[in-house]
């Protein structure tokens, strides 16, 4: 008797060990699926990416939402066109009637304002185009000038935002740009800014970008302030119907970036390093 409640009792502690490792196992199982990593493509423009904001806020996204977002930084154009094909998730970009029109066409369920800035003109100590003491305010006088005195100007040249307002000044200006001395880059702001500075050229550029780079730069602010040169940025969620989204992280993302933390975070950057705000908050829902 004794000899079969010893083996009565082996059976029973191996099915108990059987027991325990599958609610292991089980409780593994539901662990890795709760902890499922949650992603999403941002098609964005190069102003966000090259002032460092993106790195300032996604890490900061993350920690409240578990969502890792994959950047793409392209100009405004090329994201809304990501955006149109279905290969982005959600858009943070700054040319608002292009944005509107992408809303339009169907492309876009709605669109907030977010965040602006302002844009500068920049150029060389020198100013060969006395920009600085002619038009210190006032961006169609001061691309007046650069044609006039033919001095070099680089041009984003990539339908970007940045790209689209030049355009939109030098048309007030009525003067078309053409010459050697306008040079089309067809490149992101930060190497627009490094190719105008080896060149010793003037360039339109968004204020941040320019001052998270101003220490590796000669370049001078020549003219600023003036009504021509605001840069509003706006934050689109893509129609699900028209491609495959991920709905629901993009939802989040553009709550995050309007709610009162997301803007709380624009206003602070910046403002350690450079004694002012890159982006200022305005979001509008």
């Amino acid at each position: 008797m004794k000899r079969k409640g010893t083996i009565l009792l082996s059976v029973l502690l191996a099915l108990s060990l059987v027991g325990c490792s599958k609610a292991d196992s089980s409780s593994s199982k539901s662990d890795t699926s709760t902890k499922e990593a949650r992603s999403m493509i941002l098609a964005t423009t190069t102003s966000t990416q090259d002032s460092g904001l993106l790195d300032y806020l996604l890490p900061e996204f993350k920690k409240d939402t578990g969502i890792d977002v994959k950047v793409v930084a392209k100009g405004t154009g090329e994201a809304l066109k990501l955006g149109q094909n279905g290969d982005a998730d959600c858009l943070l970009v700054h040319a608002k009637a292009q944005e509107e029109a992408f809303i339009k066409n169907g492309f876009g369920l709605y669109r907030y304002d977010v965040m602006y800035n302002d844009f500068i003109l920049v150029g060389p100590k020198e100013d060969p185009a006395k920009i600085k003491e002619k038009a210190p305010s006032n961006a169609v006088q001061a691309l007046k000038l650069i044609s006039d005195s033919k001095s070099p100007f680089i041009s984003r040249g990539d339908e970007s935002g940045t790209h689209t307002k030049e355009k939109g000044i030098w048309k007030t200006a009525a003067v078309e740009p053409k010459g050697d001395w306008y040079i089309s880059a067809g490149k992101g702001m930060g190497a627009v800014l490094q190719m105008a500075d080896e060149k010793k050229a003037y360039t339109l550029t968004d204020r941040a970008t320019y001052l998270s780079m101003k220490d590796k730069l000669q370049l001078e602010i020549v003219t600023e302030k003036g009504k021509e040169l605001y840069n509003q940025y706006g934050v689109i969620m893509i129609n699900p119907e028209k491609n495959k989204i991920k709905e629901k992280e993009a939802k989040e993302f553009i709550d995050w970036m309007v709610s009162e933390k997301g803007q709380k975070f624009i206003g602070e950057y910046g403002k350690e390093k450079y004694g002012q705000s890159l982006f200022i908050p305005n979001a509008k829902k």
